[in-house]
């Protein structure tokens, strides 16, 4: 039976374990306190009128020439209170407003956000009458205490929809195909892409149609690649890329590309040059030793000398006669 001491002795050993092991749960949970100046505010779209559910972005739909209506939440859990401007953009990116940012309207272009406190900012979105029907992208972008943050708005103005798509610029370079994608409808579009190489003696490529990781905006060109990795070392290849999407868009490109492996040919040409200099160079050293001039011919002889030579070359001749 363990003595009343050993008991002791392991319960205060449990105790301080215990104690020790809460601590950093403790500390994890309250955290280091945040700096005073320290910016932690949100923004995105208001919640539902029941208070629950978020929306990852704001979504309104309309014929031209109505007034449409939403809120944006900026929440400030922080100590201190935080003064954020608001602003309608194109898109996303804030990049300026020439078409659909210019219909956003924010109750107030800044707002200063109480400490720990949630504002809710209403705006409109006023599409023209003469609007395009279909999809347009903007963004309300919100800027304070350094940080900028973009809520993107989609608006589906309402009227025939129409869907058109095309693929351009297909060039290939490497190991990659490069292309270009142009939404040349009315409504936003998530293509799909088929692609095809046939060489000389044969199929090179095929890769079934896939939907692509993008959304193209009405007038939207987006530049995107394809890897080839199996390039052929040798071969004159024709590249057919199809695009297709919801509503009937459809489009399609070729380009040629031709492959050599040009290091073994220029390796070789360099050799073929190298060999044929080495054999003029020895044609020509063949003539000159053939062409010798005889030695009356030789430069700096006197007539006196090339009268004398003849003589002799004369008599010589008479003996062997």
């Amino acid at each position: 039976m363990p003595s009343p001491t050993g008991h002791a002795a392991r319960l205060a050993l449990a105790v301080l374990l215990c104690a020790l092991a809460m601590t950093p749960v403790a500390a994890a949970a309250t955290g280091p306190a945040p700096h005073p100046g320290a910016v932690v505010w949100t923004a995105r779209p208001a919640v539902s009128g029941s208070g629950t559910g978020g929306r990852p972005y704001f979504y309104l739909e309309g014929p031209p020439g109505t007034v449409l209506q939403d809120r944006l939440s900026v929440t400030n859990p922080g100590r201190s209170p935080v003064t954020v401007r608001l602003s309608g953009a194109d898109g996303t990116g804030g990049k300026g407003a020439t078409g659909t940012g210019r219909w956003l309207r924010t109750a107030a272009t800044e707002v200063t956000v109480p400490a720990r406190t949630r504002a809710d900012v209403p705006f409109t979105v006023t599409v023209p009458a003469g609007a395009t029907p279909g999809d347009h992208s903007g963004a309300i972008v919100v800027r304070g205490g350094g940080r900028s943050v973009d809520v993107q708005v989609r608006l589906r103005v309402g009227g025939p929809t129409l869907a058109a798509l095309t693929v351009e610029d297909v060039t290939v370079s490497g190991r990659t195909i490069h292309y270009t994608l142009v939404n040349r409808g009315n409504a936003v579009l998530a293509p799909r892409i088929a692609v095809r190489a046939d060489g000389v003696f044969g199929t090179l490529l095929l890769r079934e149609a896939r939907t692509l990781p993008v959304r193209v905006r009405p007038g939207q060109r987006i530049r995107l690649t394809e890897p080839w990795r199996d390039v052929p070392a040798l071969d004159s290849a024709t590249v057919r890329l199809r695009v297709t999407a919801a509503g009937g868009a459809h489009g399609e490109a070729t380009a040629r590309a031709v492959f050599i492996p040009w290091a073994p040919l220029t390796a070789g040409a360099l050799l073929v040059t190298v060999a044929a200099g080495a054999g003029a160079y020895a044609l020509r050293r063949r003539r000159a030793h053939h062409r010798r001039p005889d030695d009356d011919e030789r430069p700096g002889r006197s007539p006196g000398e090339r009268q004398h030579s003849g003589s002799r070359h004369l008599a010589k001749a008479g003996a062997e006669s």
